[in-house]
């Protein structure tokens, strides 16, 4: 069975590994030359063995992870399919060995495993992204209202905020800026900046905009109250992690020290009956 989930979390981290090289040019890098041919071997044979349909939600998890844009649908499917087939051509000769229904149920385990390894790998992402914005938004906010309040329009001050943070919020407002520029639309805009920020505070900010771009209404008032609640939702995350932290602690106390610390005692103790 060892030998069987070593192959799943091989074809497993071969399939991840694809989807971080696509995702790594979201920020202009460019993908290493073993990475490119590996997304490319991976992409050519799940579309052979044939793309299965993507979810309705693997675009919007893709943009909460920070894809690319030009990431196809397709292609992410290709990879899960390339690296679950992998799986189950790798594990079956291994799991041929095993005793009783265990074959069965590591032929079924190991391409599952591998085909839904992207997926929680998106998950951990777009949960590690929202955070880190989380922890940015207040003083972006705060920014961005002083701008507005010193008579900068609002597309123009919220691309003015954007250039002066090196901030991951920031970058993907420069990104909204940059479409802005273009000739988008606002509202499209905005409604790609909703999917790629999945931080808790973005909704109600990008609410603000709106409101502002088709009312005229001033959101200074409103971008401070938002940036008041964004430290305290901080702050209140940072408590509720703390208080989750102490029992891992005693939990680590009560496995390792405690034992030790016995042991100790009973060494000394036989030595001195000794």
């Amino acid at each position: 069975m060892s030998r069987a989930m070593f192959c799943a979390v091989a074809s497993a981290a071969l399939a991840s590994w694809g989807v971080v090289e696509l995702a790594g040019t979201r920020s202009g890098r460019p993908r290493s030359r073993p990475g490119a041919l590996l997304l490319a071997a991976l992409v050519r044979v799940g579309r052979r063995a044939g793309v299965p349909a993507a979810p309705g939600d693997l675009a919007a998890r893709l943009a909460a992870a920070g894809a690319p844009r030009s990431l196809g649908l397709g292609d992410v499917m290709a990879i899960k399919g390339a690296a679950a087939l992998l799986a189950l051509v790798a594990g079956a000769p291994l799991a041929a060995t095993l005793p009783g229904r265990l074959p069965v149920l590591a032929g079924v385990i190991c391409p599952l495993a591998a085909f839904l390894a992207p997926d929680l790998w998106l998950a951990r992402r777009a949960r590690r992204r929202g955070r880190t914005m989380e922890r940015e938004l207040p003083d972006l906010l705060d920014l961005l209202r002083v701008a507005l309040e010193a008579g900068l329009p609002l597309w123009r001050g919220l691309g003015e905020c954007a250039q002066h943070d090196p901030g991951l919020l920031a970058r993907e407002l420069r990104v909204a800026a940059g479409e802005l520029e273009l000739g988008l639309a606002g509202e499209r805009v905005l409604e790609g900046l909703r999917a790629r920020c999945p931080a808790p505070g973005m909704p109600a900010l990008i609410g603000v905009l709106e409101r502002a771009a088709r009312y005229g209404a001033p959101p200074g008032e409103a971008l401070g109250a938002l940036a008041r609640e964004a430290r305290a939702a901080h702050a209140r995350r940072v408590r509720e992690d703390a208080a989750r932290a102490a029992p891992k602690i005693q939990l680590v106390v009560a496995l390792l020290l405690v034992p030790s610390v016995m042991l100790l005692v009973a060494a000394a103790l036989l030595r001195s009956l000794l």
